[in-house]
């Protein structure tokens, strides 16, 4: 896997911290899942699918503990998690083992304390956002909230995720402060930025050291998948782990 085909996440995590995001480059899928496609729930090969994880198999130190999201609350644990737990965001205490969570279009935010001793991925679409995705990742990881940073991955960028009012009087009714993350669009609508609604959330947790949450899955078709865009597509994959 070549190091120009994904996006190693620019925060000032401690040196046993390592973590790393795909993109669609790299890989064997054929289109329209083309061509690093990490998501075996999709309609791709799976042995195709299985070639494109093994890939990666020279950057980490485990095979990744792979979920079944469904756009939930629950968290893993690595440690105790089995094979294929359905869970949308994931934890880890202990080194060696590798969290991941696959997105296209939804926000993959990765967690890490300032000490080093715990990391955790959490899958944020608009539902489990909303429902409370990242609180529980941050109350499963056992640590003071403020001690920790997050780093947020590429996802629909608030020009292009257009949502009901439905889902934006259910962001409000959690947090007020959640007025400042949507613009009207067309009748009816509004454009949502999931960064800052991500970005209110971990402030309302004490977690005041940020990064990323500057790129749009949906306009850049030749390095990202994205659901919104193109319907039938493949799966990004966003990791992180604690050095052995």
């Amino acid at each position: 896997m070549s190091a120009e085909h994904l996006i190693f996440p620019d925060w000032p995590a401690p040196p046993n911290v390592k973590s790393l995001q795909t993109t669609r480059l790299g890989g064997f899928s054929a289109a329209p899942y083309g061509r690093l496609n990490l998501g075996s729930h999709v309609g791709d090969a799976p042995l195709v699918v299985v070639r494109n994880r093994m890939t990666l198999n020279s950057l980490m130190p485990s095979e990744p503990v792979w979920l079944n999201q469904v756009h939930g609350v629950a968290v893993a644990d690595v440690a105790h998690a089995g094979c294929l737990p359905q869970a949308d965001a994931c934890i880890a205490h202990q080194p060696g083992g590798v969290c991941v969570v696959m997105t296209a279009d939804c926000l993959p935010v990765l967690l890490c304390d300032a000490a080093g001793t715990v990391v955790g991925a959490a899958h944020a679409g608009w539902r489990g956002l909303c429902d409370g995705v990242i609180e529980r990742t941050v109350e499963a990881m056992g640590v003071v909230p403020k001690s920790l940073m997050a780093w947020l991955g590429p996802a629909i960028g608030p020009t292009a995720f257009e949502v009901g009012e439905e889902v934006r009087a259910a962001f409000i009714a959690h947090q007020p402060e959640a007025v400042t993350a949507f613009v009207e669009g067309a009748p009816g609508k509004w454009l949502a930025d999931i960064f800052q609604l991500a970005r209110l959330r971990l402030a309302a947790l004490g977690i005041s050291h940020i990064y990323g949450g500057s790129i749009c899955t949906y306009s850049d078709a030749e390095r990202f998948y994205s659901y919104r865009r193109d319907g039938v597509t493949g799966r990004m994959g966003t990791f992180i782990w604690l050095e052995r």
